[in-house]
């Protein structure tokens, strides 16, 4: 929970910076870039803050330190690896509708009875957000 917290703040300066880049036309790129170099440098301190050094137990049941780095690596590389499925599936997702969508309107433009056909397509290109959010949280699971 603390790790969401650490994080809201990140997310909020995000989101304000995003809304400032819409509003200047021309630089928008170069601000969007620079927005995503900030998220980026957050996203690592938090990373950085919440995969800390491995504790080890204190007391009779103590598991041993190399034991306890071992269990904390696998669980890093199982959460960092669920970022990676999901991320990468939005981003395929979100190019997928793209092409996608854009083909069913000029289908549809042509001939309107084509709808339920086109909006099926885009939804199976949507659908592989789902699977990359399936894997997640199956990652997440696992760690």
């Amino acid at each position: 929970m603390a790790v969401w917290l650490l994080g809201l703040p990140v997310i909020v300066v995000a989101v304000l910076l995003t809304r400032v880049a819409a509003r200047h036309g021309r630089r928008a790129g170069y601000l969007l870039a620079a927005i995503s170099v900030v998220v980026l440098v957050g996203a690592v301190v938090l990373l950085a803050v919440a995969a800390g050094p491995a504790r080890a137990a204190v007391g009779a049941a103590a598991v041993p330190a190399a034991a306890a780095a071992t269990t904390h690596a696998a669980s890093s590389a199982a959460l960092i690896g669920a970022a990676i499925a999901v991320a990468g599936s939005t981003i395929g997702a979100g190019i997928a509708v793209a092409y996608v969508g854009a083909a069913a309107l000029a289908a549809m433009s042509e001939r309107p009875e084509l709808f339920g056909r086109a909006m099926v397509i885009v939804g199976l290109a949507e659908g592989i957000a789902i699977y990359g959010l399936i894997v997640g949280i199956i990652l997440i699971g696992k760690a």
